[in-house]
């Protein structure tokens, strides 16, 4: 009977956590989505490094930025603290290849497609 109890309880806690999770996951990619990401006038923009980040905890981008001619010619991801969000990474190469920010998010991880596109372009817009 007490095996009965301790399996009862320890799969109520299960459940709980597993419900807190989900919560918590849904609210960031809610967050998430209201994130308004502005594009930029790469004329404007010198030629150099610059380092931006963004933060929508728990996920914390650092990324630098090599500009030349007025166009990206490289993005790097010096931080990356999310790891689920790993494959959100290749939306650089999206932005360099349109040498712009409104690109679509990388399916499955919005969070950190959205972070990178606003450490992107807070590192531009200094």
């Amino acid at each position: 009977m007490k095996n009965k109890v301790v399996i009862l309880i320890i799969s109520v806690l299960i459940c709980l956590l597993g419900l807190t999770w989900f919560t918590m996951k849904n609210n960031i990619v809610k967050q998430a989505e209201k994130i308004v990401i502005s594009d930029l006038e790469l004329s404007n923009i010198d030629d150099g490094i610059y380092i931006g980040e963004y933060t929508l905890s728990p996920v914390k981008v650092i990324v630098q930025i090599h500009i030349s001619n007025h166009q990206i010619h490289e993005i790097k991801i010096l931080e990356h603290q999310n790891g689920f969000g790993e494959k959100a990474e290749v939306i650089t190469d999206h932005i360099i290849e349109k040498q712009k920010l409104k690109v679509d998010s990388i399916a499955g991880a919005t969070v950190s497609s959205k972070v990178i596109l606003k450490a992107v372009e807070n590192a531009l817009n200094k």
